[in-house]
């Protein structure tokens, strides 16, 4: 849009600024989790997000009508990764030239660094920046260097109890201390013939955490399989056959290895039940570790006394005092006051949208260690059945022995796509999630990209009184810090069955593997392998309750939307209305007054530094895409603009206005910037004065001053999914 503006500007055609390749926008980054642990979450949720975003979805909307060779799939359809598995992608594309069919392959590229979960299906595809997929729109290549290309060998299946979360994490692991940034990764190996598509794409999603560029599946039996099971056309799958086989890339079970630059293996038999956390995915915890690597985590990493998380989250009492519970083998403290930890006394009250907090009436304490989040959620597991169906039947078992969440965790259940909602239906499992607060809270993006949304306020008031570590628990792909949730500093990345288990359990300081997770109506103790299912459970629900008629029904109105979509209006023509009072979507200034020729490039001298890292900051450090913090200068200048905090939404979702996300860069609520030792978040020192002041506002008057600046920073600077936003 401002590249037309521009042209328009310089009196060019605006209509040469179009895409020149097939261009899908799926909107899947801005549902949040308001309303929770109620049956018409969903309804309250999207209500709330197309009033946040009325601004955003107006311009998008415009876009739609505007461009050609561009499909949008409007909100509340699902996430863009999972869209793209079950339906978007053809494994092989065809145009007529010349009279006759021409085929070739299908890649792609997409504004997301998760895009490499279509690998699974053989499609070469990676994320990139957003400046680098509008050049590729406009007909401009990607150049990179031949990449070498490791090749990681498969062998034996997974055996009882555990998912392929936990293959995931144990190959993420594995790929980031081989060291394969930069490089592909391909998969082979004889693993590959018990090793369903989903679970494929479960490894190829996690590519950024372990570092690759892609991870890829060549197309085989199982390919075509799962085009069948997700109900593409069987012509289409015909000729991805053909084209695969004729090409010599269909692999086979007598297929020799391929060549790698280097090779390491895996014997999924060896797989165990894993976490990774507390703020990086490549950071493995064995399950029955878990609990002896929290006590050295909230001493070592949090710095946090040791002695006070003997029994972290105790039990809770109900209103008069009553004993209604313990955690673990804990036993409960009858009085609120003892044992440590922050008393939370709550009154109902509603939280900012009106919605009645999920614990109304009941009082408790809350300790170090406390899951304050427990989510379903992400396209990494969300487009695994076998995942999704494991976690309602361990709520379904769970359920049945009368155990429930803790009434401090804010469970959601966030799919990935319709199709989800669909089979858990089907299968009744829907129920016994609902039973324990995993209603559908949203199609999209929710936890893991940080729309967690707001903790009530009781919730957030103890955890800030106490200054205590609480944890989430989610199903998604990344943990970086201060990124699910401002007030949570310790994440955890599990299975969607093991984040129902951490939601009743209600501490992270329990061992699951020998401690109980609750007590029966009987007072008999029940531990996890009381409510786990076996993998044959598992495949048997799957194989009745999913069918390809499914996929059918909710991809043919994929591009319909909700009737909140429908009901949008917005302006036409070929030429976007900016509108200067928006505080979302504003005309960036890039090509504003932009010259006929560019200014040259100059050398960079007398610089200063404003900020100063160590290693593994992420991009979610140097642009955050989640809570916009009241007292930061993005949080002052929206209030200024008449915003309330309430009203903020996320800094993902204002991306498209350059004037809150300048004012966002390094912004995020656990930076530490070396230059301003003692602190969190947006501090500095502007040099020469001394004084310490936000990053922003030394950038201005550095700016000002005509004063250069540099960052300096140590390895694995910039890794994460906010790429776009961190390179401008």
């Amino acid at each position: 849009a401002a590249l037309r503006s521009a042209m328009s500007r310089l009196g060019g055609d605006p209509q040469k600024i179009n895409p020149l390749v097939p261009c899908d926008l799926v909107i899947d980054h801005s549902v949040q989790v308001d309303r929770f642990a109620a049956p018409d979450a969903l309804e309250k949720n999207i209500e709330i997000e197309f009033e946040r975003n009325k601004e955003r979805y107006e311009f998008l909307k415009w876009g739609q009508g505007a461009f050609d060779n561009f499909r949008v799939i409007p909100p509340a359809t699902g996430i863009v990764h999972q869209v793209n598995l079950e339906y978007l992608a053809p494994g092989v594309l065809t145009e007529e030239r010349d009279g006759k069919t021409v085929a070739f392959p299908d890649s792609l590229v997409g504004t997301d660094s998760h895009t490499t979960m279509i690998d699974a299906l053989g499609v070469l595809g990676w994320g990139v920046g957003g400046i680098e997929a509008e050049a590729v729109m406009l007909g401009q290549p990607i150049y990179m260097l031949l990449p070498e290309v490791v090749g990681f060998k498969l062998s034996g299946k997974l055996p009882e109890g555990a998912t392929a979360t936990d293959m995931v994490l144990t190959v993420t692991q594995m790929l980031r201390e081989h060291k394969v940034v930069g490089k592909f990764v391909e998969f082979y190996g004889p693993g590959l013939e018990s090793m369903s598509l989903p679970d494929r794409a479960t490894i190829a999603n996690m590519a950024p955490e372990y570092g690759a560029t892609t991870g890829f599946f060549p197309v085989d039996e199982e390919t075509l399989a799962y085009f069948r099971r997700t109900g593409r056309d069987e012509k289409d799958v015909a000729t991805l056959e053909a084209y695969c086989k004729a090409n010599h890339l269909f692999r086979t079970a007598d297929a020799a290895d391929p060549t790698f630059t280097s090779t390491l293996s895996l014997d999924l038999s060896e797989v165990v039940p894993s976490m990774a956390g507390p703020k990086r995915p490549q950071d493995r915890i064995v399950l029955s570790e878990m609990k002896s690597q929290w006590r050295h985590d909230i001493g070592e990493t949090f710095g946090k006394d040791t002695t006070l998380v003997h029994n972290p989250v105790g039990g809770w009492v109900e209103e008069g005092g009553q004993p209604a519970g313990q955690v673990g083998n804990q036993p409960v403290a009858d009085d609120l006051e003892a044992d440590g930890g922050v008393a939370v006394a709550t009154e109902g009250h509603p939280d900012s949208h009106g919605v009645p907090c999920s614990f109304r009436g009941q009082n408790f304490r809350l300790r170090n260690g406390a899951v304050v989040i427990a989510a379903i959620t992400s396209c990494t597991n969300t487009s695994n059945p076998s995942v999704m169906v494991a976690a309602g039947l361990v709520a379904k078992k769970a359920e049945a022995l009368g155990l429930n969440r803790k009434p401090w965790v804010k469970t959601s259940l966030a799919p990935g796509s319709r199709v989800v909602t669909d089979y858990l239906a089907k299968s009744g499992l829907d129920e016994h999630l609902d039973a324990l607060g995993f209603h559908l809270v949203g199609y999209g993006c929710t936890t893991c990209i940080g729309n967690s949304g707001p903790l009530p306020e009781e919730i957030r008031d103890a955890i800030e009184q106490g200054d205590l570590v609480a944890t989430s628990v989610l199903s998604g792909n990344r943990n970086f810090e201060g990124r699910i949730s401002p007030h949570v500093k310790a994440n955890y990345l599990a299975s969607p069955p093991l984040v129902v288990a951490y939601a009743i359990a209600g501490t992270v300081d329990i061992d699951l593997t020998t401690e109980p997770l609750g007590q029966d109506a009987d007072g008999n103790d029940v531990f996890l392998k009381d409510v786990w299912p076996t993998q044959q459970e598992i495949a048997d629900t799957v194989a009745s309750c999913l069918s390809p008629e499914m996929f059918r029904k909710e991809y043919d109105r994929a591009s319909e939307g909700p009737d909140q979509w429908k009901a949008i209006s917005t302006s036409e023509g070929e030429l976007y209305d900016w509108d200067e009072t928006s505080t979302y979507i504003q005309e960036p200034p890039f090509f504003v007054d932009m010259p006929a020729e560019p200014p040259p490039i100059a050398s960079i001298e007398d610089a200063r530094c404003l900020v100063s890292v160590g290693d593994s900051t992420t991009t979610d450090h140097i642009s955050p895409a989640g809570a916009i913090k009241a007292t930061a200068p993005a949080g002052r200048w929206l209030q200024e603009q008449g915003v309330s905090p309430l009203e903020f939404n996320s800094y993902g979702s204002r991306r498209g206005n350059d004037r809150v996300m300048t004012r966002g860069t390094f912004a995020n609520v656990r930076l530490r910037n070396l230059l301003a030792p003692g602190t969190e978040g947006s501090a500095t020192v502007h040099f020469p004065s001394g004084e310490q002041t936000d990053i922003y506002d030394a950038s201005m008057r550095y700016q000002k001053d005509g004063t250069p600046l540099v960052v300096l920073a140590g390895s694995e600077y910039g890794t994460g999914s906010s790429r776009d936003w961190a390179a401008k």
